[in-house]
């Protein structure tokens, strides 16, 4: 799972024997303060899933009579979905699976492979499963922005019904600023989301007690596993049904883990208890009020029970209150898609793409044009072709339900290879997670028709990218290392015969041996070598940040040759001319104006050799040419930067 980056060519997956230790990336801040920013940005997703999740229980695209046994039934589900999902397997279990505070399906996946590199690579299809959670996380990232800001839009039509006609214009206006505020940052605007979060889940919990008096006695009923039973036990075929619309009240539990890294993990855990009561007491709320309501009655509120629970004098600012919080779950979710796909480049999965921080002080915060324009398209034309947020349910599900059905499968790893526990504790647990996450996971393919197919296809067009990518890496690298020269034979044919000038050459080459590319050519056409030339492969281990004495690496080989090994974490960000600037063992410190960085450019070309498939590498070849440039990605200084261009054949 180590990656090489590289300005010479794309990194290539390969193993490293020496395992770096990343040193605490600790949260900052007092428990209190990052519980409230846990509630802010943590909880988003899964704070706004009342608004709609018991609505297309009842009211979507397979109606259910809001009556007793239903209703019963529902919320029993919603309760044990709640305890089993995000309770037990995620926030006590899976969250202990850090890898050095890091969360997340890659961080998951970088923390196997380094933990069981000294007795066995793990298999491509563990690799492939990470891959795929990936991939499916961004169609998660396109739905959930689009219908959690429909469906608080949508409230605005149980103020006033003369306010339908604006839903889709002011959802799509909403959406538009949201990702246009994205370049500056969300510093400013982020320390507001906690209160607002905090307020907002204050109003659920005080609409859900304001109806629980019209149904004394719900909440034995709700936590009742018999109701549960009873449901699957009448009819078998609309609970099943039911429990494809039951999961959106857990869509946005794989946040928990995959934001460890920002808040650490006891903020979360203790911000999810406040969180949970104030989510049961809603949909207790809601179900209170349906059963107090005639059958005729019923049926109409059902239609939007979330908003309904208001008392029509306070349903308008409920509504505002109810945008702010999808609007804070939307930015989240966007952070997030940054955040993974800086993982994903640094681990190897992505080209390199422009990455801009927009923060002086907090490195996670950053921004990433590419990624941030092409979910935007994508979640208006969500909104725009589906129209209602109750389509959109349709689709939204399946790709967090396959999402977390690939946690399980990767936890069951975690289970074996990495904690070793016996199989009589762990065999359990997996088991039961299992049933759940396929019982959830079937229900919701029977939304595939009806627009479950759209994550599918994002997912399957992710994976393909990701996978093709990685492959392709490793077949240039491949090729490259068949015709590399050993550098001691170079240094003892050159060093003496070739015309040296002042100054520093740094060839960046993605292999730590042999000699780059680059060099070879910069000799054979310029006839010369500089005083002090340098090797630089810059590593990315399996580790989210690796510490400064353990980061840089250096090799002597005389005559003013030098090979220098920069060691990053996944998490880390990369400044190339800093780290020089403190490398010491390599002769006088490095100056960047006698410094001359050398980068070589490939052009593939496709042949019949065994490797990928030509469209394959027409596709890799494609992303190679549209990647960001390695000068800017490295932070290199225009000035002092020459490229040299070579032709590799895969």
């Amino acid at each position: 799972m180590n990656a090489t980056a590289t300005g010479a060519s794309e990194p290539a997956p390969e193993a490293v024997t020496e395992t770096s230790h990343a040193h605490g990336h600790a949260p900052q801040g007092s428990l209190a303060k990052l519980m409230v920013g846990a509630v802010g940005v943590v909880f988003g997703d899964i704070g706004t899933s009342p608004i709609y999740a018991f609505r297309e229980t009842f009211a979507g695209h397979h109606v259910l009579e809001p009556d007793r046994l239903h209703i019963y039934g529902v919320l029993s589900l919603i309760f044990w979905s709640m305890m089993i999902i995000v309770t037990l397997k995620y926030v006590t279990i899976i969250m202990r699976a850090d890898n050095k505070g890091e969360g997340g399906s890659l961080a998951l996946l970088a923390l196997i492979n380094r933990s069981t590199s000294n007795t066995r690579r793990w298999t491509s299809g563990i690799v492939l499963l990470g891959v795929f959670a990936t991939a499916l996380f961004y169609g998660d990232s396109m739905i959930t922005p689009a219908t959690s800001v429909l469906s608080a839009v949508e409230g605005l039509e149980t103020v006033s019904p003369a306010f339908t006609p604006f839903v889709i214009p002011l959802a799509v206006a909403i959406l538009f600023g949201l990702f246009a505020i994205q370049s500056r940052g969300t510093g400013t605007v982020g320390s507001l989301f906690g209160p607002v979060m905090l307020t907002y889940f204050a109003v659920l919990a005080v609409l859900g007690v304001y109806h629980l008096s019209d149904s004394p006695g719900l909440l034995m009923k709700m936590i009742n596993p018999w109701h549960a039973f009873h449901f699957f036990w009448l009819e078998p075929t609309r609970a099943f049904i039911a429990m494809g619309s039951v999961v959106l009240a857990v869509t946005g539990a794989e946040a928990l883990y995959a934001d460890m890294g920002h808040f650490g993990r006891r903020p979360i855990r203790y911000a999810w208890v406040l969180v949970l009561i104030c989510l049961l007491l809603n949909y207790l709320g809601q179900g209170a009020m349906l059963l107090a309501q005639s059958p005729e009655g019923a049926r109409e509120l059902v239609k939007n029970p979330f908003f309904y629970l208001a008392p029509e004098p306070f349903r308008l600012p409920i509504v505002l209150l109810v945008i702010c919080a999808t609007i804070i779950a939307s930015q989240a979710v966007i952070t997030g898609a940054f955040s993974v796909t800086q993982q994903a480049i640094q681990l190897g999965f992505i080209p390199r793409l422009r990455i801009l921080h927009t923060s002086e002080t907090a490195a996670g915060q950053i921004y990433i044009p590419v990624i941030n324009w092409a979910l935007m398209v994508m979640v208006i034309l969500l909104v725009v072709t589906f129209q209602t947020s109750s389509n959109l349910a349709a689709a939204y599900g399946i790709a967090v339900t396959g999402a977390m059905f690939i946690d399980t499968l990767l936890l069951a790893v975690v289970f074996g290879a990495l904690w070793k526990w016996p199989a009589w504790k762990a065999w359990p647990l997996i088991g039961l997670f299992l049933i759940v996450d396929i019982l959830y996971f079937s229900a919701n393919l029977l939304k595939v028709p009806d627009g479950g197919w759209f994550p599918l296809v994002v997912g399957l067009v992710a994976f393909t990218l990701l996978t093709t990518w990685a492959k392709g890496r490793k077949l240039m690298m491949d090729r490259m290392a068949e015709a590399s020269l050993p550098m001691e034979v170079f240094v003892k044919s050159a060093a003496g015969s070739a015309t040296r000038v002042p100054g520093t050459a740094v060839f960046m080459t993605s292999s730590a041996k042999g000699v780059p590319h680059a060099l070879l050519h910069n000799l054979k056409h310029n006839k010369v070598l500089h005083e002090r030339i340098m090797l630089l492969t810059v590593k990315i281990e399996d580790v989210p940040y690796v510490p400064l004495p353990k980061r840089m690496e250096t090799q002597d080989y005389t005559a003013g040759f030098f090979r220098v090994i920069l060691r990053y974490g996944f998490m880390d960000e990369l400044n190339i001319p800093e780290e020089l600037s403190k490398l010491e063992g390599c002769g006088p410190k490095c100056k960047m104006m006698d410094t001359s960085f050398f980068l070589a450019r490939q052009t593939l070309i496709s042949t019949a050799r065994p490797g990928m498939a030509s469209w394959r590498e027409r596709l890799f070849a494609w992303m190679l040419r549209n990647s960001e440039s390695a000068m800017e990605f490295f932070k290199l200084p225009p000035n002092r930067v020459v490229e040299l261009g070579s032709q590799v054949e895969i």
